[in-house]
């Protein structure tokens, strides 16, 4: 699903990344880790197409990320970001409804099919019975399903998120997680999200990307704990 071949990052003379190989495949949920700027952000924004290389390529299903238009770009890739949507009397289903713009005509006109495709994302994050409240009144555990059922209803392979669990208390972060498992594995979603929280993550991911010392390393599950306490220099549970 994403290739990322011999990708290295960087601004202000300031080199974050250097020479990346991987592969993040379909129905997999990949934690993306690391120290506070050594990049996951910015590769995350790479991946997305907003943030340009240093060097190499990323492919999207194949596809060099290069050569794919913005409207083909979002048929095949959805980002969440740290971002609250938080306009007061927008509905949740309104919210979700953004997702299908890549799908709509100038005027964003949306069809039957495309109303039920957001009523199948609300449903999917256990949200339906928030379709018409204002998306201002959430919590932020809510809030951020909500987000996550837009990126549903976009339709694509791919989802990206950027600290999806931040300012969240414990018991909803492993929800958000365990929701993150559930569409990777019954829906066959390739989902990278960054993340501090490791906690949760070892529980729910089948592998992690770690970011130190300007490499990316992938690590199974089954050698996570020791093999990010290892890199990190953090003492194991």
């Amino acid at each position: 699903m994403i290739h990322l071949c011999n990708i290295s990052l960087g601004y202000d003379n300031r080199q974050l990344l250097r020479n990346a190989e991987a592969h993040f495949a379909a129905a997999t949920l990949t934690a993306l880790v690391g120290r506070n700027g050594t990049g996951k952000s910015t590769l995350i924004r790479a991946i997305i197409g907003s943030e340009k290389p240093l060097s190499g390529e990323i492919l999207i299903g194949g596809t060099l990320l290069s050569e794919l238009s913005a409207a083909e770009l979002a048929r095949r890739l959805a980002y969440v970001g740290t971002e609250r949507i938080r306009t007061a009397n927008l509905t949740c289903r309104d919210v979700v409804a953004m997702g299908r713009m890549p799908y709509t005509n100038w005027f964003g006109t949306l069809r039957r099919a495309d109303f039920e495709i957001v009523d199948r994302a609300l449903e999917s994050v256990q949200m339906q019975q928030f379709a018409n409240r204002d998306i201002a009144t959430l919590s932020d555990g809510e809030a951020q399903r909500i987000m996550i059922a837009k990126a549903l209803a976009q339709e694509s392979d791919i989802i990206l998120l950027d600290e999806p669990c931040a300012f969240l208390d414990i018991p909803t972060r492993f929800d958000i997680c365990r929701l993150l498992r559930h569409l990777a594995h019954e829906e066959g979603k390739c989902i990278l999200f960054s993340t501090h929280d490791t906690d949760s993550a070892f529980e729910v991911c089948d592998q992690f990307a770690a970011i130190e010392n300007q490499q990316l390393t992938l690590i199974a599950k089954e050698d996570a704990r020791n093999k990010i306490a290892k890199l990190f220099g953090i003492a194991t549970k």
